[in-house]
């Protein structure tokens, strides 16, 4: 249960630092000049939120019922059901991240 939780936190940190370094090398590169290049990136802005909003749904629908009716049973397991309902909840705001920036290009 710890390395769940900690893996993920001691990975992040990397993660960004390459995400960072790939996305300055491929912004010096790429130029959205063309209409169509505007256009691709209007609908992908529009699918990354969409999407991701859409399984968040699906993801706070199945964890939530299962949460409710396991604090039913026990009334302890309210952080753990929390958590899982925030953590899928994320998903939608990671989407709208991704979307703004892919508006911010534009």
């Amino acid at each position: 249960m710890i390395l769940f939780l900690f893996l993920p936190l001691a990975l992040l940190p990397i993660m960004g630092v390459v995400a960072a370094f790939s996305i300055s090398t491929v912004q010096a590169t790429t130029t959205t000049t063309g209409p169509y290049d505007r256009v691709g990136i209007a609908i992908g802005a529009g699918l990354a939120i969409g999407l991701s909003a859409l399984a968040a749904g699906f993801a706070i629908s199945a964890a939530g019922s299962a949460a409710i009716s396991a604090l039913a049973e026990k009334p302890e397991t309210f952080f753990r059901s929390f958590l899982i309902v925030a953590l899928a909840e994320a998903l939608a705001i990671y989407g709208l991240i991704m979307g703004i920036l892919l508006w911010l290009k534009l």
